[in-house]
């Protein structure tokens, strides 16, 4: 019987994987490119279903699902096991690995081993890393190193300490002038994208018009060729403070929380597990594994034997 519900999945036959290609082509031909982000093989196979163009392993885990307070305590290790799992999930949307605070600032080399770690380890087929200014010379050795990379402008959640914390950026015309600049750098280093998160919608649309490469929107307006959101966030995984930018089509903290309680009453109540949850056996066989148990328990009684107190 149908639920009334429409379904939002895209049928695996009619996808093809996404490539950087046609990733370009689709900028070129005004489509919207849809990003999303993926931790685990769950939230990952979520991401297939639905049809997403590209899905990112954030360093956003560190928020949503390590429980950290800031994005940069996230480790390489942690980020290399969050890929593995979503690598299992995914078959069509290209897979982006974030490159974590420290894996990437001191040096190309460092630069390129972290990378090239984070392609072989977790199976992404680009990776990401914040910032402009030294991030287009770490970009520029690891696109020469044969690594796709998607820059990241704007609010910049590694750094966000030293930007005066998680606000909009660019907000004056020095600082759109500068990420104009930085957006500039991270295409002459090679880059395939470049996100912009919390600008303003009318200086991203300037910059990401005056741009060659993909852009990718997160709280800077309609203007990029496509937009990208927290997994968590926008189903409402997430509690707590949510950015402006942030909107939720589900509330799965809830129904999560309900269903939770509901099994926890039913256990106490003694309603949960019934008949229906349960595994029968012939009664013949029980009958035979009951006169053993019996057997076995008298033959123990009678082998215990107290010795009288002298």
């Amino acid at each position: 019987m149908s639920s009334g519900v429409r379904s939002h999945t895209v049928p695996q036959a009619d996808r093809v994987a996404m490539t950087l290609p046609r990733l370009h082509e689709m900028k070129e031909n005004g489509e919207p490119i849809v990003m999303v982000t993926a931790y685990d093989y769950p939230s990952a196979t979520v991401a297939e279903a639905a049809g997403v163009d590209l899905v990112l392993v954030g360093d956003s885990a560190a928020n949503v699902v390590l429980g950290y307070e800031r994005t940069d305590l996230v480790s390489m290790e942690e980020m290399i096991m969050l890929g593995k799992a979503v690598r299992r999930g995914l078959r069509t949307p290209l897979m982006i690995a974030d490159m974590p605070m420290g894996s990437y600032e001191a040096s190309d080399e460092l630069a390129v081993l972290s990378a090239q770690r984070l392609i072989k380890e977790t199976g992404a087929q680009t990776v990401k890393l914040e910032a402009g200014g030294v991030s287009a010379r770490r970009a520029k050795a690891i696109v020469e190193a044969g690594i796709p990379v998607m820059g990241h402008l704007g609010l910049t959640p590694q750094t966000a300490t030293a930007l005066g914390g998680y606000k909009a950026q660019g907000k004056s015309a020095a600082a759109a002038i500068r990420m104009y600049e930085d957006a500039l750098a991270l295409q002459e280093a090679g880059c395939f994208a470049i996100v912009f998160e919390a600008v303003p919608a009318e200086i991203a649309a300037t910059i990401a018009e005056r741009l060659d490469v993909v852009t990718i929107g997160i709280g800077a307006g309609a203007g990029t060729s496509g937009q990208v959101l927290v997994f968590h966030d926008l189903l409402g995984i997430t509690t707590g403070h949510m950015a402006k930018f942030v909107k939720q089509y589900a509330d799965v903290h809830a129904e999560m929380t309900t269903a939770v309680a509901r099994y926890a009453e039913e256990v106490r109540g003694g309603s949960f597990p019934g008949p229906e949850h349960v595994y029968a056996i012939d009664e013949e066989e029980l009958a035979e594994f009951r006169r053993h148990v019996d057997d076995e328990a008298l033959a123990s009684a009678k082998s215990w034997e107290w010795e009288p107190l002298s």
